[in-house]
């Protein structure tokens, strides 16, 4: 009771209705499985390689999951939400690639099943990023330094002789990109924005000094490969 009382004073959750919930997950469902079955449409040689790299890589995933976590209703709801979106989107993905493709990953499909059991846990604490003092500096950091560590690595994705190196800068780009609009979004007072961007600047030179992406996912093309 005394720490949902100290999280409480971070972000007072908003009163919903029972309509407006169900609403806000059955949105979060359908965006799931649009977004599933777009990322296994575009990973062909058909399409242009740097939309396949979009949705391979897990920052990208992240930042979504943070913005439906940080706009949602209440903590709960946001855990319930980031569930139920990463829930639909894999089961799109690799419903499609396992019928259609005959195709089953059992280790790419391992990797996410384990992010989207852990993603309500991290979904709920991400919902305190919108509040104020250090905690919620702390936790509005968190998405971002994934982005840069992850971003920063972009550099090792592809050898020079490689026929995709090209789509590094792009790559890059579109990153910069995601960490501004969180930057711009998820602080509540934008006085706070300096302390959340040096916080998650910290942490990703740890992240990238210790190689940590690398060792916990030894193998994956940069961190997440749906």
């Amino acid at each position: 009771m005394e720490i949902y009382n100290k999280l409480n004073r971070v972000r007072a959750a908003n009163k919903s209705t029972a309509k407006q919930k169900v609403y806000s997950i059955g949105m979060a469902i359908i965006t799931g499985v649009i977004l599933g079955l777009l990322a296994k449409i575009v990973d062909s040689p058909d399409f242009n390689p740097l939309f396949t790299n979009i949705g391979d890589r897990l920052s990208v995933w992240v930042f979504v999951a943070t913005l439906l976590s940080v706009f949602s209703y209440s903590p709960q709801m946001a855990a319930v939400k980031v569930f139920a979106f990463f829930g639909s989107m894999l089961t799109a993905y690799y419903v499609y690639t396992t019928l259609v493709l005959h195709f089953f990953p059992e280790r790419e499909i391992v990797f996410w099943s384990i992010c989207a059991a852990v993603s309500p846990i991290c979904a709920y604490m991400m919902w305190y990023a919108r509040g104020s003092g250090l905690f919620s500096n702390m936790v509005s950091a968190l998405p971002i330094t994934v982005l840069l560590a992850e971003g920063f690595e972009l550099r090792n994705a592809y050898l020079p002789v490689h026929t995709h190196y090209y789509l590094i800068p792009w790559l890059m780009g579109l990153y910069l990109i995601m960490i501004v609009v969180l930057l711009l979004t998820i602080p509540k007072g934008q006085k706070n924005l300096l302390a959340i961007l040096l916080i998650a600047i910290l942490l990703s030179v740890i992240l990238i000094y210790f190689n940590v992406f690398a060792r916990l996912f030894p193998g994956m093309n940069s961190v997440g490969h749906l």
